[in-house]
């Protein structure tokens, strides 16, 4: 069994040959296009692994000039009335979702003035891969970015997003920017449950500003840390607690800052139950047992997005 971005994994009943489930493959874990896949089935729109039976088979889609596979699915109808040349990526009634590699490939296309169906054409994928990887946060494979940056006309390197180790919002500014504040809720919303922020705190050597991985519990702002370190000194005081997001591909972003007073938890009981609720592991490593929690005062936000002309 071999198969392509954007193919067809078909399961249907060994006894009568009805289709029980059926997906489209968006992920290959072998350059040679065997099993395992990741398919994201139809009837739930979730990606999953998946390891083929004896009763699945693929039925291979358009690929474009240069496939390997035999027969293409060309316009057959699949289940449900879609055909498989209609561009299938966000669910019906489901706001698009983009990850960051697909808001770039996006926005290049747009400025190159290609339309998905070309784009997919000249990538050699499925058109219907190409809008699930604009609008979900996809982690396309080597090949796949390959393929795109072939179509585009661009790198590997800037589709990924390259040069992480430059500051962001290098590139240029929006030609009709607009700043916008941001309400209480929609600060909070972008806070979300946890991330990377950033908090401001005095030291005897003056004030500093570092990053802490962080978690929203009760409507408070936490992070772990050691008791010497540098976050640690904002316990006791009013500190300013900020994260943000820029889309270089977009050149749009926000920031929230969050003021408020910072205090130690110091009931084992709180403490257990912060870590209990945490999502990740503080990135620096180390003993980092000492938890910081933020009561907002004040939540501000702005945001960067192009003017409406």
């Amino acid at each position: 069994m071999r198969a392509q971005l954007g193919d067809q994994l078909v399961v249907e009943s060994p006894a009568t040959g009805v289709t029980r489930r059926d997906g489209e493959i968006v992920g290959l874990h072998h350059e040679d296009g065997t099993p395992p896949y990741d398919v994201r089935w139809s009837d739930t729109d979730e990606v999953t692994l998946v390891f083929p039976g004896a009763d699945a088979h693929i039925q291979h889609i358009e690929h474009g000039p240069g496939s390997t596979h035999g027969p293409s699915r060309s316009r057959a109808e699949r289940p449900g009335g879609r055909t498989s040349t209609e561009p299938r990526g966000t669910a019906p009634g489901r706001p698009p979702n983009p990850g960051d590699i697909g808001r770039r490939v996006a926005a290049e296309r747009t400025r190159q003035g290609l339309t998905r169906e070309e784009t997919a054409r000249r990538a050699g994928m499925a058109p219907e891969y190409l809008a699930y990887l604009e609008e979900q946060p996809a982690d396309p494979t080597m090949a796949s970015l390959v393929r795109l940056a072939d179509a585009l006309g661009t790198t590997i390197v800037a589709l990924r997003g390259g040069g992480i180790d430059l500051p962001p919002g290098r590139d240029r500014a929006l030609l009709h920017p607009r700043l916008l504040d941001l309400g209480r809720d929609e600060c909070r919303a972008l806070l979300s449950t946890h991330g990377v922020g950033r908090v401001s705190v005095s030291t005897p050597d003056g004030p500093a500003v570092v990053p802490v991985n962080y978690e929203v519990i009760d409507d408070a702002i936490a992070f772990r840390t050691a008791p010497a370190s540098v976050p640690a000194a904002a316990v006791g005081s009013d500190v300013a607690f900020e994260v943000d997001h820029v889309d270089t591909a977009m050149s749009q972003g926000w920031s929230v800052l969050v003021v408020g007073p910072a205090r130690e938890v110091t009931d084992p009981e709180e403490a257990e139950r912060l870590a209990g609720r945490a999502h990740t592991e503080p990135w620096p490593g180390g003993e980092r047992a000492m938890w910081v929690s933020i009561r907002p005062r004040r939540i501000t936000g702005r945001r960067i997005t192009p003017a409406e002309r």
